[in-house]
Formats: structure tokens, sequence, C-alpha cells
């Protein structure tokens, strides 16, 4: 089974992460305009007085009116968190707000954490009672057994909303989901295995009810604890654990595994032996899923056998049993029809739809983000990626239909297919682009030059990019600037990360030499004004890494305006020919991705230019994935009104009709006709009116200036400028870019080494 590496981050890294810019990693906004008097009356007194009244005689007008419908509680009192155990109610908030990232960012999900302060059952569940009303379901998280079957089960019975612990269920659905499948490799038939579960806990508990409930008989399971088999007789079981004991002579995991189909392990690194596995049925199925380290590795377990199924909790092996595959979307289609339970019918729903998910045809957005190689169905591919974009559409689907047929939903869903596409909108395309580029240039990696080398926002994204394993870093700046600064970021000043600079004579030469014989009839530029370049400047010295083959990519920017490291970068490297130069910016806001130029390079572009620039940007644009609908903006649509400043964009339009592209175009229009679906039936001619995706802005001024508002103002996502038509893969971060923006670009001019063909001097 292959082995890939894990990202490495230090202490330090991950304090800075989580105390930048606001601590935390979650806040609330307001989904409603906040701007006038009479918006704050309709928000509170005395507008809110209606729907008051309305929820008072109709408690279910909840949902109409309130955020309750999309509203989640993920409640711990720390009493086991993570692998770290009983650590404290207020510990336990950072793990619960990264659980509530992971509901928006998947499942778009809004989600509150409540840390309970209590070690006492009865005590969490009144206060689990009393706040209840305010949400449309509980998610339990890190609370230790017996107490977390104590409180789940004593909610259900009292809420009429979904309570659900993810550390059963969650687990329950994804292990259920991957027995499934092996067992369909296998031929082996899920009612006649022989099933060992080693561990009692919450997770061991829930995966073996609802092993039960697909179809295991009770008498084929084996339960092991500390102190063995869990047996029909045997003293001291709580009430949990003796729903499991079976009549067995078997009192130990070694008796138990003789013969044994399939093997579930929730215990302990270690519990099961190389002998232990020899000892199991043909074709075992292994899920060895302790964390962080499992029960026995997936290595010693083919030293003695080649025929086994291995699964494990671990993103480092193939087939991970990861819950994140589970809980955002069982909850999602719960939600959308204000279910009042989650019952095991939406959970073994939930568990066939991620196995029949794995079993289709992986499309080309899986493919890149996991690396390039299409996965099929088989003994290393039993579960779906996290990463697959289907699992929104699929997952939620599945679960709402379980909870109408079951009559735990308070409304109906008409037409599951138009549900499947809202469900898709929900996506944040921006981390589903960047994923499939990352993994991208994983399959192949390059040398990518981060030319400020000593900025500590560019050195801490070069890092990330080396622990990320996204290609090989080179810093260009001081040597021992540069290690203060790796120092001062918690890592060892002897980081292996490649350092150079203009005392590296032999590159310097070659560079100086490089530049001579380009500039010296292009701008009459002397042998020693190049040398003064290559030796003074590192955005120069880093284009010439670039250019000679030294290096396959390059990221500059941050510590300079961009017209600054341009004018650099132009020197020596010439546009791609027959391409024109101009920046292209991403921005996605609320599902909508759309793409902006010219916002870097060129002041006020005529006709043939703004035409050059849809064509070019077009091209980009299905790099990314994206089929290009090109609008040309302007402050008038379709001439009107006509001035003199607007004939140059409609003749822009002429010339790609002239051209007979291979995308859609129109204008010129408005940005708001554009982008907005009212405006359809204005203008029912044109096919690109309401979802344009590309905004050909009529200058820099009007392009630059609407992004960085955008970037100032609004929660919209934004990467870039891309520098779009340069003769080289290389990109300039704006000033004061985040680690994340840089490492972006740097990600993005690696993609760009291996997508495009540049013609190198």
């Amino acid at each position: 089974m292959k082995k890939t590496k894990i990202d490495h981050y230090t202490d330090k890294e991950a304090l800075e992460f989580h105390s930048h810019n606001k601590p935390g990693k979650i806040e609330i906004t307001s989904s409603k305009n906040m701007t006038s008097k009479r918006d704050l009356a309709l928000a509170y007194s005395p507008g809110v007085a209606a729907p008051v009244r309305a929820i008072s005689k109709n408690p279910e007008a909840a949902f109409d009116y309130t955020s309750k419908g999309n509203l989640v509680a993920v409640i711990s009192n720390g009493s086991a968190i993570l692998g770290m155990g009983n650590l404290g109610a207020l510990a336990s908030k950072p793990v619960m707000e990264g659980k509530a990232v992971l509901f928006k960012r998947f499942a778009d999900i809004d989600s509150i954490d409540l840390e309970i302060d209590s070690s006492d059952p009865k005590e969490i569940i009144n206060s689990i009672k009393n706040f209840s009303p305010s949400f449309g379901g509980i998610n339990l998280e890190d609370i230790a057994a017996p107490d977390c079957f104590i409180i789940e089960e004593k909610l259900k019975e009292i809420l009429d909303i979904p309570v659900f612990h993810d550390d059963q269920h969650g687990t329950a659905i994804i292990t259920t989901a991957a027995l499934i499948n092996a067992l369909d490799i296998s031929k082996k038939s899920i009612g006649n295995i022989k099933l060992v579960v080693n561990g009692a806990g919450a997770s061991a508990m829930a995966c073996t009810n609802l092993f039960k409930k697909s179809g295991v008989p009770q008498k084929n399971i084996t339960m092991v604890d500390r102190q063995g088999v869990i047996f029909k007789g045997r003293e001291n079981l709580n009430k949990w654990k003796s729903s499991h004991a079976i009549e067995t002579k078997d009192r130990t995991l070694d008796d138990a595994i003789k013969n044994a189909d399939v093997f579930l392990g929730l215990s302990a690194k270690g519990a099961l032996t190389k002998n232990m596995v020899k000892k199991m049925a043909k074709n075992p199925i292994i899920f060895a899923c302790a964390n962080p380290d499992p029960e026995i590795t997936p290595e010693e377990i083919e030293e003695v056998r080649n025929d086994a199924i291995i699964a494990t909790g671990r993103s480092d092996y193939a087939n991970q049993v990861n819950n994140l595959i589970g809980f955002p979307y069982v909850f999602r289609g719960a939600l959308d029809v204000r279910a009042k339970t989650i019952n095991e019918e939406m959970k073994v729903a939930a568990a066939h739809a991620i196995a029949n998910l794995a079993k289709e045809d992986v499309p080309d957005e899986v493919v890149a983000a996991m690396g390039g190689e299409r996965p099929h169905y088989g003994k290393e591919y039993i579960i779906p990626s996290t990463f697959d974009p289907r699992l929104i559409s699929v997952i939620p689907a599945a679960v709402a239909k379980a909870a109408i047929e079951t009559g735990v939903a308070r409304i109906k869903i008409d037409n599951f297919e138009i549900y499947k596409e809202q469900l898709k909108q929900r996506l944040d395309p921006t981390v589903t682009i960047m994923q499939g580029i990352n993994s991208y240039i994983k399959r192949k990696p390059k040398k990518v030059v981060f030319a400020d080398g000593e900025d500590e926002n560019m050195l801490k994204a070069a890092i990330a990019f080396k622990n990320s394993k996204l290609g090989e870093p080179i810093l260009i700046g001081k040597k021992e600037k540069v290690k203060e600064q790796i120092k001062k970021i918690g890592y060892n000043e002897n980081f292996d990360i490649e350092i150079v600079n203009s005392k590296d004579t032999s590159k310097r030469e070659k560079y100086v030499n490089y530049l001579f014989n380009k500039l010296q009839r292009e701008q009459g530029m002397l042998e020693w004004d190049c040398d003064r370049l290559v030796k003074n400047d590192r955005v120069v010295w880093a284009s010439c890494m670039v250019a000679c083959g030294d290096a396959d990519a390059m990221v500059t920017g941050n510590t300079r305006r961009y017209s600054s490291s341009l004018e650099k970068v132009i020197k020596v490297v010439d546009p791609r020919p027959g391409e024109i130069m101009f920046g292209l910016n991403l921005i996605v806001n609320r599902g909508k991705t759309i793409f902006i130029c010219d916002t870097s390079v060129i002041e006020y572009p005529d006709a043939d230019q703004l035409a050059a620039m849809a064509i070019s940007a077009s091209r980009v644009v299905r790099l990314f994935g994206f089929d290009p609908k090109v609008a040309f903006l302007s402050h008038s649509t379709f001439g009107q009104p006509i001035t003199d400043r607007t004939k140059r964009i409609s003749d822009a339009v002429k010339i790609l009709k002239k051209k007979k592209v291979n995308f859609k175009f129109d204008g010129e229009m408005q940005p708001d006709v554009a982008l907005e679906e009212i405006y359809k039936e204005l203008y029912p001619f044109s096919e690109i009116v309401g979802n344009s995706n590309v905004l050909i802005m009529p200058s820099q001024h009007s392009a630059a200036i609407s992004y960085k508002m955008i970037k100032s103002m609004s929660r919209a996502k934004l990467i870039g400028p891309l520098l779009i038509g340069l003769g080289l893969p290389i990109e300039i971060a704006p000033l004061r870019s985040s680690t994340s923006d840089i490492l972006n670009l740097a990600s993005i001019s690696a993609y760009s080494a291996d997508v495009i063909e540049y013609k190198k001097d």
C-alpha cells in the first residue's frame, strides 16, 4: 500500500494561524443589509415584532424567519479531546471552532461552538435542552464514554431536532461504507461474515450497531475490550457492552481472530499482530483505525498477507476512514428537510451513498484533487476522496430521501435533481481550484524561486510550499538574514531549504551574459550595467534563474509595488510571441466565480488589445476548469448611452466576431447586466447576460479599483493578479500579500510551467 507524506507545521505556526488578524477561526456576520434607519427598524424594533408574533403562533415558522434551519450547535465538555484526553471545556474550543469551519467549508452550514464546563451528564443535558430552540441540529463532540451515550440518548428523547455524536455515528457511517465495498470486492456476503471489533468505546459501539443494521447478524460479531471478549455471562458489563455480548468460548482477541473475515480496530497501536493476521480467513478485511497510530500498519500486514483489503484512519495511506466524508453532508440533508432526528435509516442511506460513489467513474476534477492519478474501484479505493466535489450532491440527497421515507422530515423535496444542483452551488470554487492545482503539481514538482526570501510572509510561503510537497523552493536573500527569519518562524535555522544570492559568482556570470545579450541592442545597456542589475536586484536575479533554466517558475512582489516588480521582470523576460500581457484576478463571492482583467498592466487598452485580452483570458479560464463567457464592461449597455469612450469597446466585440472565436462573448454592457439574471428578459438576444464569468474592463483604472474595492469591502475570496502573456511562468504578489496569497501564486506559477508552452530564448 502506497504511503504519502503528511504536511508538517511548527507549534508557533499553528498558534500564529489561530491568532492572526482576528483570534480564532469563526465569526458571525449579518445576512441582511444594515445600511439605513429603515433596515435597522426592520431588523430590530419595531419590524422584528412581526416574525416574533408569527413564531409564537406557530413555532415551525422559526425555520422561515430565523437562521435556525441552517444552524448547528457544536458542543463539547472537553472530556475526550482528540487523542489528548480530558483537558477541560475551554481547551476544547479550538477543536469545536475547527468543526464549525468544516461544517461551513464542506456543506455551507453555519455553526456555533458551545463548550459546557461540566462533567455531570444531567447538567449537560439540561443545558442543551434549554438552548436547543435556537438550533436546527446538535453535534456532540469529544465527550467521553459512557457519558456521551447517556447524553445523546436522553437528548434524542426530548428534542425534536437532529442530535448527532460524530465520534460515534460519523465513524460508523464511513466504516460501514468501507465495509460494504470491501465485502463486494472480496466476494463475501454481509450475512455470513465473521467480524471482530477491537475496542468498546463510543465509536466501536456505533460502528457495531450500524453493521447490525446493515445486515451483519449479532451472533457473527465479537467485541473485545481491554479485559478481553465481551461474552454472555461476563461480570460487570454496563448496558451498552451487554447489548453486544454473544455466546462464545473465545476469551481473547487472539482466540476471536481465528478465521475472521473482518477486523475493525478502534483501540490502540500494536493491538493486532502479524501472527493474528495470519490466522484470518481468505481475503481478510482489516480496518486498523486507531489514531494516530493504527493497531497494525499496512506494511506489517503486507509482510504476511497479499490478499488483505486495508483501511486506516490516516491520510498517508489509501482508504482513509475520515469522518469528514460523512457528518457535514448528513447534517446538510437532515437540515434541508427539517428532520426531527437522524435515524438509523438515514445513516444507512448515507453509508450506501458513499459506497456507491466509490464505484462510479472518477471525474477529472477528482483526478486532479488526487494528484493526477485516476483511482479505480478496488482494494486501494473503497472510499471516495475527502475532496470529491460529488459528495455534496450525493450524500445529503440520500439522507433527505431517507428522512422523508421514514416520516421524520417536516418538509418534502419534490425534485431531487434540482435539489442536487442546488447543493453543488454551495461549494467554494476557490478551494476546489487550488486543491486541483496543488495536487497536479505534487505529481510533477517544480523548482520555484521565491525572490524576496528575507520577507517573513514570502519565507513562510516557501516553507509551506516545501512542507506540502508542492515542489522545491529556492530563496533569494542573504543566508544569515534568511536563517534568522527561519528561526523566528519556529524552525531550526538549518531547515533544509536552498538559499542563493549574488555571491554565487558562476551563476552571476551566466545571468549577466544572458541579460547583456538580450539588452545591449534592445536598450543599449552595457555589460557592467547588466552586472549591476543582476548583482543588486533580487527580482532580476530570480528572473534570470528561470530564463536560464536554473528554476522552473518564480514568485516575487510583496515588498515592493507591483509596477516596480513588473519593470524588473520584463527587462529579463519578453511577452509570449503573439500574446498580450495583462493582469487577471479570480474572484469568488457567494459561490459565483468571476475573472477580471486587466488589473495591473495596460493603462488604457485599445479595441485590438481588449479583443486580444479576451482571447487570452478565455484560454486561462479554461485551464481553471471554467467555460468562459466574456462580457466587455462599460457604463453603457448595447449602445445606450452612446459616447466616444464606448466605441473602442463595441469595436472589440466586432473584432472578435470577425475572428470567430470558440467562446461566448458580448458587450458593451454594465456590470449588473453581465452578472445578474434579472436582466435576461430585457436582453433576450444575448447568451451571456446574467451569467458572464470573464469581465473585460475598459481600463486598468476601473479594473484595479473594482477588484481592490471588492477585496477591501466584501468577504469575496481573491486569487491574483495573475500575470498573463509573459514568456515565462512568473507571478507578482501585490504589496502586503498574506502567506496564503503568495503560496497560491507560487502554486499557479508551478502549474503554468507544466501546462503552458513557453518559448525560451
